[in-house]
């Protein structure tokens, strides 16, 4: 950790501002605010260099199509990592809600990601595909490297090999819905990445867009449905929440196996 620190001080001498450290990612990734509020930095390991490369060029390719997303302002390179300085958009991360007010800012939450998903998928050259995802997965379990903290309690018990089984023996059913069903995802829609004015309760935009891609929009929803969880203070609360999302949608009829297929794969796609 001491060399990481040491390499983001390096990469961020040149903004001859003040840096405050706010967090570290899942990813490992370090997370820094500028004193005036206005803009982050990502700092990445060089061998995490090629995903934020992959983060800045998403950034880039979104900025003008509708989606509130950060700017890029500046990127640099070391042999020891990589550094990514965006602004900031204003509110607060939708996981700081109680159930009360995520469930008023949820509709304005669901129209962001309908938006995302109805942009031309075809044009957009990132691919997230479940192939790809599911090889993804593979050379995790293969390594070992499954965070067992990302697994629902009910599989913590059991073999990731087993885990990935499951998971091959329904692709061919899933690789078809997604053929018949793909859209640009967002990739990682969880709470943290929505942000919300905490006044008027509206989404102000999206973040950590690095594993943007076309892919199936069930991809989000899981996603989406699973990680608010921990917010609802009530069985009700999950349950409007659930028929908002796919009215919002015209979704007549959520696919429950499907939803269930995703969150048992995005698990296994860290590490």
């Amino acid at each position: 950790m001491g060399a990481q620190l040491d390499t983001a001080k390096a990469l961020l001498a040149h903004t001859h501002a003040g840096w405050s450290r706010v967090k570290q990612g899942e990813s490992g990734d370090l997370v820094y605010r500028r004193e005036d509020g206005r803009a982050y930095a990502k700092i990445a390991s060089s061998a995490r260099l090629a995903d934020l490369a992959g983060e800045r060029d998403r950034l880039l390719w979104l900025r003008g199509r509708g989606i509130v997303v950060p700017e890029v302002i500046d990127w640099r390179e070391v042999e020891d990592g990589a550094c990514l300085i965006v602004t900031a958009i204003p509110g607060v991360p939708a996981v700081e809600l109680d159930g009360n007010a995520l469930l008023k800012a949820w509709p304005s939450m669901v129209l962001q990601l309908r938006t995302f998903h109805e942009l031309r998928a075809e044009a957009c050259p990132f691919d997230r595909s479940l192939s790809l995802m599911f090889a993804r997965a593979a050379d995790v379990v293969s390594r070992d490297a499954v965070n067992p903290d990302f697994l629902p309690p009910e599989d913590r018990d059991t073999l990731a090999h087993t885990l990935l089984e499951r998971i091959e023996r329904d692709l061919p059913v899933r690789l078809a819905q997604e053929a018949a069903d793909k859209v640009l995802c967002h990739g990682d829609a969880c709470m943290p990445n929505f942000m919300v004015d905490p006044h008027s309760l509206r989404c102000t935009g999206l973040l950590d867009l690095g594993r943007v891609g076309k892919a199936d929009r069930y991809v989000d929803l899981a996603l989406m449905i699973a990680n608010a969880g921990e917010n609802w203070a009530t069985r009700e609360q999950a349950e409007r929440a659930f028929e908002i999302l796919f009215e919002v949608l015209d979704i007549a009829e959520p696919d429950r196996e499907r939803l269930a297929f995703y969150l048992r794969l995005d698990p296994l796609t860290w590490g």
